[in-house]
């Protein structure tokens, strides 16, 4: 597992890592952490002609409070997203999402952008970042652009983020005081990878209704996604253990569930339905 050669240059800001990515004509990619992109260049699975490393573009790091958003800077590791207090006090689910990516090496060195960049949709923060109502910062040559996140993943490992332009940073939502949250996942025992992940975030309001939830779905379909029908379902009721039955009996509808030969779509239908039940039984009774 060896890639093919390439040449390796570093970026020391924004403005010329979009414009190494231009003169490469095409044969550039972004490189920071690498725990995404190298395993596919070992195996080939795409081969890139230059790197060009990020990692120490100091405008990319950082975790600020603006208004009802928390702002992550796309070079932020795993391990100082878990670790930082604001994301503690303000999305403790953003934080335990991701203390369970990966092993203590990727958690050291992956980073948010490109985790959400690579757009696995058996990664993690995927789920989250739809759950969050989550917006992609991005910067190119034409200046700045935010995306969201349900139009930023378009399919497996495809995003809406433009050749030339670097995820910068990433915002989200942060839920009303009221409201609890929770992040479950089926992991794939080799590679603790989620077959099914679920992203749950619910309040009950002083009549004793359901008057916010989210649920974010990763793993399950082939990109991430949010589970409408279930929200929807549950908006305006009571909670109880049937009504989260049967609004979690529907938690498969949005997604092109996958197969593969682990999980068939029938076990992760029945996985998603399963794990958004657990999520919503544990946050809302």
């Amino acid at each position: 597992m060896i890639p093919n050669s390439f040449e390796y240059v570093q970026a020391g800001s924004i403005e010329e890592a979009i414009r190494l990515m231009q003169e490469s004509g095409g044969e550039g990619k972004f490189i920071a952490g690498g725990h995404s992109l190298v395993p596919l260049m070992k195996f080939r699975l795409t081969n890139p002609g230059k790197l060009i490393d990020i990692s120490q573009i100091t405008d990319l790091r950082g975790i600020r409070k603006e208004g009802n958003r928390l702002v992550v800077g796309a070079l932020t590791t795993h391990k100082q997203l878990y670790q930082d207090e604001l994301v503690k006090q303000n999305i403790p689910v953003l934080a335990e999402a991701a203390r369970t990516i990966g092993d203590m090496q990727v958690r050291n060195r992956g980073t948010v952008g490109g985790n959400l960049a690579h757009a696995d949709s058996a990664a993690d923060l995927p789920g989250v970042a739809l759950a969050l109502d989550a917006f992609m910062e991005v910067q190119g040559e034409d200046g700045k652009e935010s995306l969201d996140a349900e139009g930023f993943f378009l399919g497996p490992l495809v995003t809406a983020l433009p050749e030339t332009s670097v995820l910068a940073s990433v915002s989200f939502l942060i839920p009303p005081a009221h409201a609890k949250s929770v992040y479950l996942k089926y992991a794939h025992p080799a590679s603790g990878y989620a077959v099914v992940g679920v992203c749950a975030i619910a309040g009950v309001g002083q009549d004793g209704r359901i008057d916010f939830v989210r649920i974010g779905i990763n793993g399950a379909a082939d990109i991430a996604y949010r589970a409408t029908s279930v929200e929807q379902a549950l908006l305006g009721e009571i909670p109880t253990a049937d009504t989260i039955r049967l609004a979690s009996a529907l938690a498969a509808n949005e997604g092109e569930i996958g197969s593969d030969l682990f999980a068939s779509e029938e076990y992760r239908r029945h996985l998603a339905s399963v794990y958004t039940q657990r999520a919503l039984t544990q946050i809302l009774l």
